[in-house]
């Protein structure tokens, strides 16, 4: 607002220009048997011009519906890939972790092993392994916490494809219709439509 710049008035027309033509979206629940906690989380590295930060994403489904999400700028620059999505994985397991007790609290079945998928095999492969620890020794308290989760069997972190990460989407900017099997896939639909 300060300081108006061509490229953020560009962001802002295209910003616009979503808004008007998706009105009627929302996101849709269903009605499902289960309460399984599951998680996609990822991390776009370096993916900010400007200052080089990371921006990380997240979104947390209870039942197959989706029921919070998040995107942020990482406060600090990461010097590697694996430093910025393991930092977003961190963010993630604090997420699920705070999701399961309040859960637990409103006295709703919740099962212990809750899934965290992530796009990236070295992050998983840190996770779960607790001597390989050398390389990463300046992010040593994220891999502490996520690890413990792992230990204590509480977070799995399953691979998943990049072509079905849905945390892209709050992530990075994607093609129309990568960006579309990502609405579909987080059940985003028209709100009005005829049942």
């Amino acid at each position: 607002m300060q300081a108006p710049q061509k490229a953020r008035w560009d962001v802002f027309i295209l910003i616009l220009r979503y808004l008007k033509s998706a009105p009627r979206k929302g996101l849709i629940y269903h009605p499902n048997r289960h309460m399984d906690l599951v998680a996609y989380s990822d991390a776009n590295w370096a993916g900010s011009a400007s200052d080089r930060r990371s921006t990380m994403g997240y979104c947390t489904f209870v039942g197959g519906n989706m029921v919070s999400w998040g995107s942020k700028k990482q406060t600090t620059v990461a010097r590697s890939s694996a430093e910025a999505e393991y930092r977003a994985m961190e963010h993630t397991t604090a997420e699920l972790i705070w999701l399961r007790s309040l859960l637990l609290q409103t006295s709703l079945l919740v099962s212990k092993l809750m899934k965290m998928f992530y796009d990236n095999q070295a992050v998983i492969y840190i996770a779960s392994n607790p001597v390989y620890h050398e390389q990463i020794k300046h992010i040593e308290i994220d891999c502490q916490f996520v690890r413990d989760a792992v230990i204590k069997k509480l977070v799995e972190t399953p691979f998943v494809s990049s072509s079905g990460q849905l945390a892209d989407v709050l992530t990075k900017s994607l093609f129309a219709p990568n960006f579309c099997m990502c609405c579909n896939k987080l059940s985003m639909g028209d709100l009005y439509a005829p049942a």
